[in-house]
């Protein structure tokens, strides 16, 4: 593995080989170029309208910004690969030729490597490659870091899968194993970024006690993205009267779990609404200095 530096309380926030080095917690703007997102229902389904979003939320603070175009959500269908590149790939090369630092949210080999020649230059992949054979020798060839999410299925059956005695433990051991599988395919270990994949075949439970011990999730050597926008686990702690609110009402809550993910160390947190959270994150940033 790489050398990591340390920072704060947090442990290793980590360098990515290929990537710019903040000297905090990174912010990963989100743009889902799909109709069906549960976040933002389609606002950005337009390629036009997603690169100008890319745009705003790099003035409004993002270091770099995740395009995808297929829904994850729970119970969500996969999308033809066709479609997943008319979406996705135009939006990549439209931010890339802005000069703004951008990963590309897929799962499907193709549409990485045509995302990367596009100006991508970081793959973040929701299953850590296991969905499709082909992406970690692709990735490995492109020479580009990657993403390796905790990830026990696809979105159409993942939450019959969130069955855990220890949520911390199992999916430390699971990550593991998996990052011993990309490195052995041929990904260089200075690039892989780990996530431990909220919401992914995980209750409102585990979310929580993985957020509790991101401390914990330093021990595998290598930067962590965390990922929590807006997610159901927000949702339910926030619910009035049994109701969650609904996504684009959790932004607030969003931005307290980017702190307190800063504070722990993370390497780069995820979210669809900028501001906030780089604020957050810039504040953790100085409370660490004065430290």
């Amino acid at each position: 593995m790489s050398t990591l530096r340390t920072r704060g309380t947090g442990g290793g926030r980590g360098v990515v080989s290929g990537l710019p080095e903040w000297d905090r917690c990174a912010v990963m703007g989100v743009i889902n170029v799909t109709p069906d997102s549960f976040s933002d229902g389609g606002r950005w389904f337009d390629t036009n309208a997603a690169v100008k979003r890319g745009l705003d939320l790099v003035a409004q603070g993002a270091d770099l910004v995740d395009v995808g175009g297929e829904s994850t959500r729970p119970g969500a269908t996969r999308v033809e690969e066709d479609e997943e590149l008319r979406r996705v790939i135009p939006v990549v090369r439209g931010l890339s030729a802005e000069g703004v630092t951008v990963s590309v949210d897929t799962m499907r080999a193709s549409v990485a490597e045509q995302a990367v020649a596009a100006g991508a230059v970081l793959v973040n992949d929701v299953s850590g490659g296991l969905a499709d054979p082909r992406m970690v020798p692709a990735v490995a060839d492109a020479r580009v870091p990657f993403v390796v999410m905790h990830w026990r299925g696809f979105s159409r059956d993942m939450n019959s899968r969130a069955v855990y005695q220890d949520v911390v433990g199992e999916v430390l051991a699971e990550l593991r194993e998996r990052m011993d599988a990309v490195v052995e395919g041929g990904i260089a270990p200075e690039r892989i970024v780990v996530d431990p994949g909220l919401g992914f075949a995980k209750q409102a439970e585990h979310d929580l006690a993985l957020v509790a011990h991101l401390d914990e999730l330093h021990a595998l050597g290598r930067p962590l993205l965390i990922a929590a926008s807006r997610k159901r686990f927000l949702g339910r702690v926030l619910a009035k009267e049994g109701a969650p609110p609904p996504a684009r009402e959790r932004d607030a809550a969003t931005a307290a779990v980017s702190a307190i993910a800063a504070h722990r160390g993370a390497w780069a947190v995820r979210v669809h609404e900028v501001r906030a959270t780089a604020d957050a994150v810039r504040v953790a940033r100085a409370v660490e200095a004065a430290r």
